[in-house]
């Protein structure tokens, strides 16, 4: 117990996986291990997901406002937001057409028939409508967003609460206050649940390995090589690279300060459960500012989605290929934009991937069993897929943060040059 969180997680994880594994391989018939221990780890498992997950909208609203507080003044939180968005929207941009050069060059199915499949249910058949998108963010109901926890609307609600307190000019002082306290109890919080962690994390890889169908995957190893490694590459290499090039955080020490937030991810397999994780990753770790990471965390678990691109991607190919349906090239700009829109509206939650990846098997006509395989093998690469996401997250900010440290020190010359 005196070892690091990171190291207790990682031992959690592992040791979870392998002792399920025993249990699927080895203790299938002994109803005790197969039936009722597997429930008991299923029951913990979601217990610590909802215990973290019940603590994710109060603590974005109120580290969005506090962030918002702490802004010098408002013209900073426009230059602030505006490159926030703007670096998400290349993040995910470079990974579409990194996973797309990828799949044209790869053809990940082709040869492989999979047309002999069983059928599965595919709940979303739409597009997302990209003003519906905007319209959204704007609640009609506050608390009808806090309960569903709708993450665009709890953020646009924060930033008007946070705003409209800034121009006050401090006349409300114990509404500050009570709101620095605020945060200073989530972050409490999240350190004591975060104390569980291993535990949860124990639990979860259990249960995981005790069902996880090994026969299904070797059948489909290209396909799984193919995305695994580009959502390693970008985890491992392209975003610690980024970091080291843009801001004085080499690239060894950023892979070394976000071992906890990937183990953490990989166990959940959720963005929105793994921003406490985030926001002491950045604060804690790599030194942001709380009001870059207290605005953009939340705010990249909602759009900033560079693995569910590279997965999305990677899939509709494979599955368009190996049910004998190629994408033609005249197809690439209108699947190009889906997949955008697809990924920015997914969601921070298990499966997200998933269910737009059965959008556009449904809007390219492509048969519903393709579906199959795709949610068979979702949970494997889910897991990988939002530790992509959220050391995205990581890389963002702490890019944003330098800049904006850059911006300040400008300031500061411009200052005392004037004063001279």
């Amino acid at each position: 117990m005196t070892k690091s969180l990171s190291t207790r997680i990682f031992i959690g994880l592992f040791s979870g996986l392998i002792l399920g594994s025993i249990v699927q391989y080895f203790l299938a018939d002994v109803g005790f291990f197969s039936g009722t221990l597997v429930e008991v780890a299923s029951g913990l498992g979601t217990m610590f997901v909802n215990m973290i997950m019940m603590m994710v909208v109060p603590l974005v609203f109120v580290s969005i406002v506090c962030g918002v507080l702490e802004l010098d003044d408002l013209k900073s939180f426009g230059r602030l937001g505006g490159k926030t968005f703007g670096f998400y929207i290349i993040n995910t941009l470079v990974a579409i057409f990194a996973a797309l050069t990828v799949a044209l060059l790869l053809k990940p199915g082709l040869g492989v028939d999979m047309t002999g499949g069983t059928g599965a249910e595919i709940t979303a058949t739409e597009l997302p409508n990209l003003m519906q998108l905007i319209v959204n963010i704007v609640p009609s109901n506050p608390v009808a967003a806090f309960t569903s926890g709708n993450m665009l609307q709890v953020i646009f609600m924060a930033l008007l609460v946070g705003g409209v307190i800034k121009s006050m000019n401090g006349a409300v002082p114990l509404l500050q206050q009570g709101f620095t306290e605020g945060n200073k109890l989530m972050m409490k919080l999240i350190s004591v649940v975060m104390q569980l962690a291993p535990i949860g994390v124990f639990a979860l890889m259990f249960k995981l390995g005790a069902t996880l169908e090994a026969s299904l995957f070797l059948s489909v190893v290209e396909y799984l090589v193919v995305i695994l490694s580009l959502l390693l590459l970008w985890i491992f290499v392209v975003y610690p690279w980024a970091v080291s090039l843009l801001t004085p955080v080499s690239a060894k020490t950023f892979r070394a300060k976000t071992q906890e937030q990937i183990l953490f991810s990989l166990s959940t397999a959720s963005s929105n459960a793994t921003i406490p994780v985030t926001m002491r990753t950045l604060t804690e770790k790599l030194g942001v500012k709380r009001a870059v990471a207290g605005f953009g965390v939340p705010l990249g678990a909602t759009m900033n989605m560079g693995g569910v691109s590279i997965y999305i991607t990677v899939a509709i190919f494979f599955v368009a290929n190996s049910f004998g349906a190629p994408i033609a090239m005249e197809q690439l700009p209108a699947l190009l934009f889906s997949i955008f829109l697809l990924s920015v509206g997914a969601g921070g939650v298990p499966g997200g991937g998933m269910v737009m990846i059965g959008v556009l098997i449904h809007q390219m006509g492509l048969p519903v069993e393709a579906f199959v395989i795709v949610a068979a093998l979702d949970r494997l690469i889910d897991m990988v897929l939002t530790s992509c996401n959220v050391v995205g997250d990581a890389a963002v900010l702490t890019i944003v943060d330098a800049t904006e440290n850059a911006h300040e020190e400008e300031l500061e010359e411009a200052r005392q040059q004037q004063t001279a």
